[in-house]
């Protein structure tokens, strides 16, 4: 028995007639016979009771009939879901982030993604990058927003690189810096410096303590916070200046956000494993992407 014979039972059950059902299926009479017959077999009872002038359900097809009915709704409503699912259109996306650097797009990438996939649900997770990209290797996350990190050739992740984020100075604006439209590195040697724990991106951390070397400056590391946040208020509380990416949005107006000299960068990139990259990932790297080349990651504009 196959799901053939249950639609030809079911088409004739419903018209009772198989004429009728066989003009409605376009296909031959004898074949709704064969069906029916190999069904009631199959069974072991009959389903329907036939004579020259009628065909009429017995108990069993009656039975039959609302079974069918609900199996065939189902089996269609599984393949569209199959369906969706290999369009894109339906599944999960476990995305891991980093926060701060993420803050002024990530939310207006999310809610176009899900107004344009609404099936596929978005599980995030906000994590330090040595967290994003251990999870993602492991599986755990199907892709991260993160920057690199050290050694991270050796996870054989994929990724793409979204912006190289200049470092700033971040001062109150009362501070002898804040009228500057850009400060030297040397100029941090005599400053409080305040900059986030290296625990929360050894990455980040690094390179600022390497630039102020090049500079030669000696940091005078006042606070190493382990929340961005943090950093903020201990630089509004007069406690020093802080060295962030210019993905950091000053959170008061007391602030002020001045890019440094050289110019120095870190990375911001998406990573996945390659085995991850399932249809609704795929659709969420394109939109990633689409944003990047127009520019809409970097501004409050939508598309």
């Amino acid at each position: 028995m196959d799901l053939r014979h249950l639609r030809y039972f079911q088409a004739v059950a419903e018209a009772l007639s198989y004429s009728a059902a066989a003009r409605r299926l376009r296909v031959a009479q004898p074949a709704l016979s064969r069906a029916v017959k190999d069904l009631e077999t199959h069974l072991g009872t009959p389903v329907l009771e036939r004579s020259r002038h009628h065909v009429r359900l017995t108990p069993a097809g009656a039975v039959l009939l609302r079974e069918t009915a609900i199996l065939l709704e189902r089996l269609d409503e599984g393949l569209e879901r199959v369906r969706r699912t290999g369009a894109g259109e339906e599944g999960e996306i476990r995305l891991g982030y980093i926060g701060p650097p993420t803050q002024a797009f990530l939310g207006r990438l999310l809610h176009t993604y899900r107004e344009r996939y609404p099936r596929v649900t978005l599980h995030l997770e906000e994590r330090t990058p040595e967290r994003t990209w251990e999870s993602v290797a492991r599986g755990r996350l199907s892709a991260a927003i993160t920057r690199p990190v050290i050694g991270h050739e050796a996870f054989g992740l994929q990724t793409v690189p979204l912006r190289e984020e200049p470092l700033g100075v971040i001062v109150r604006s009362d501070h002898p810096l804040a009228d500057k439209k850009q400060v030297p590195w040397r100029a941090l040697a005599s400053q409080p410096l305040i900059i986030l724990a290296r625990r929360e991106g050894m990455g980040l951390h690094d390179t600022i303590l390497a630039a102020c070397r090049r500079a030669g400056v000696i940091p005078r590391l006042a606070h190493t916070p382990s929340l961005i946040g943090t950093v903020l208020t201990y630089v509004e509380a007069g406690a020093g200046v802080a060295v962030v990416s210019h993905g950091i949005l000053p959170t008061s107006p007391s602030l002020r956000l001045i890019p440094l000299y050289p110019r120095i960068t870190v990375p911001l990139v998406l990573v996945w494993h390659v085995h991850e990259m399932t249809p609704p990932l795929q659709r969420f790297r394109d939109l990633l992407l689409d944003w990047k080349k127009s520019g809409l990651l970097w501004t409050g504009s939508s598309p």
